[in-house]
């Protein structure tokens, strides 16, 4: 089986987005922090999430995140499972997070979208039913 194992991401300011994270994923730890450099940079990195998956927010970086209303080249975003998005937008909004936008209406999914602190557009999906072909199903 394969799945995915972790993303790195490089932003401005890592206590930002650890404040984002941490309220998404409040069973999730900073696993390990240390210092180094990339490219003759120095650059601190963390690794937060549990023992299976997790995110890597490595610090210095420079400019700002691609426009999302744009054609440029990079991210577009990145999605999470959750089985309860009332409880997932309940944290974040009591973290002081809101929403970016609304997910499409679909009759097997609820979705919404947020942007982390760096600017990286995060979904968070709870499926509704357990077959794939309605899971996958776009109005």
């Amino acid at each position: 089986m394969i799945h995915l194992e972790h993303v790195n991401l490089v932003v401005t300011d890592i206590d930002a987005e650890l404040a984002f994270y941490q309220a998404a994923f409040p069973h999730w730890r900073v696993r390990e922090r240390q210092q180094g450099s990339w490219s003759g940079k120095p650059r601190t990195w963390v690794h937060f999430g549990d023992d299976y998956q997790y995110l890597v927010f490595a610090d210095n970086g420079e400019g700002e995140n691609r426009d999302l209303a744009g054609h440029s080249v990079g991210l577009a975003h990145f999605a999470f499972v959750t089985h309860n998005l009332d409880a997932m937008i309940a944290r974040l909004r009591a973290a002081g997070f809101e929403p970016d936008k609304d997910g499409a209406e679909e009759p097997h999914r609820r979705n919404i979208y947020y942007l982390d602190p760096a600017g990286f557009e995060v979904e968070f999906v709870e499926y509704l039913s357990d077959l794939p072909a309605e899971r996958n199903l776009s109005s």
